[in-house]
């Protein structure tokens, strides 16, 4: 067996009546673990290979805590915590970042991103969402759907109430983890699996999907979808501030660059360089036909917006009159269809 693997986390989590896993909390994620913490843990788990969720009792627990106390003070601290669980544990081993097998798998690989141990689209979650059941998340906790009525009632009749607070495979984010130094004005907004960096705000219309987040600082008060990264902002605090959508997925990451400014309404479906404004209301998408303007708005040439991926000092409009989209530079243009040229 080899001791070196990509992670290993030790979890607590909720199963539904038939023993299948609903989620998974790991409170500690580790990204590439020592060799001599797998050497000590990986006997009393009975793990030989591969990637695995290994459940494992409360007294194996409190063994587990003995043996990587000398190693790993944390997950010793964690371990011996766990013994006292009255909730399933579980241990994931991942030796490779593979297609996920498993829930308690994919609930790992979330949690590698909101610890901001991995940034979006830095591990494979291909076949995640067959492996995330869809649950009731309710004030006392996850509930297998087909057992929800049955709960509901028996609360009722201790007089209590079981409030669903959203039915979905995937939780928010922060029943997990919060990440430091961050402001999310509503939580609910988050999912497990975002990746929130220090310095950002995410006010009441924000939203970050999982596999997608912001490099902080800045500002999001609009839909940052799956496989958008959203970039450092600039000094004093200016960032980069999203109002409109970041749309991503697949296997593509949108990345946003520095000191953008994505207008209310407003929405990208390329990557931004450093500096660019997308103008309120406008969706620029990779087909989008450009008319490039030079300093004194005057045409240059027309472009998909594809050739303007990642290029800097760009503002987005939609003229007023025509409706055509239009792309101003701080550059001449000369040294704009140069740059594209460059970029070709």
């Amino acid at each position: 067996m080899s001791n070196s693997l990509f992670s290993i986390a030790f979890g607590v989590g909720t199963q539904n009546r038939q023993g299948a896993w609903l989620e998974v909390f790991y409170a500690q994620p580790l990204l590439n673990p020592s060799a001599e913490l797998v050497a000590a843990v990986a006997p009393i788990l009975g793990y030989t290979e591969g990637n695995q969720a290994i459940t494992f009792t409360t007294a194996q627990a409190a063994q587990l805590a003995e043996a990587v106390k000398g190693i790993d003070a944390v997950q010793g601290k964690l371990l011996t915590r766990l013994a006292e669980s009255h909730k399933p544990l579980v241990a994931t081993l991942l030796a490779e970042d593979s297609q996920l097998t498993s829930t308690p798998e994919a609930y790992l690989k979330l949690h590698l991103l909101s610890h901001r141990l991995v940034k979006p689209h830095g591990v494979s979650l291909a076949g995640i969402f067959p492996l995330l059941p869809n649950v009731a998340w309710t004030s006392q906790g996850a509930i297998d759907l087909s057992e929800l009525a049955e709960m509901q009632l028996e609360a009722r009749l201790r007089g209590e109430l079981l409030e669903v607070f959203s039915v979905d495979k995937f939780p928010k984010m922060t029943d997990y983890v919060v990440p430091a130094g961050v402001r999310i004005a509503d939580a609910a907004r988050l999912r497990l699996g975002a990746y929130v960096g220090e310095g950002t705000t995410v006010m009441h219309e924000g939203f970050i999907n999982f596999n997608a987040g912001t490099e902080g600082p800045g500002m999001i008060e609009g839909r940052v979808s799956a496989g958008v990264f959203v970039g450092k902002g600039s000094d004093l605090g200016g960032g980069c501030s999203t109002m409109g959508t970041l749309s991503g997925g697949g296997n593509i990451v949108i990345k946003v660059g520095e000191g953008c400014l994505i207008g209310a309404n407003a929405g990208i479906g390329i990557p931004l360089g450093d500096r660019n404004t997308v103008e309120s209301g406008l969706y620029v998408t990779a087909g989008t036909k450009v008319a490039l303007l030079d300093e004194n708005n005057n045409l240059v040439k027309v472009v998909k917006a594809r050739e303007l991926a990642g290029q800097t000092d760009l503002l987005f409009r939609r003229n007023s009159e025509t409706g055509a989209v239009e792309c101003k530079t701080h550059k001449s243009a000369i040294e704009l269809n140069e740059a594209l040229h460059a970029h070709n």
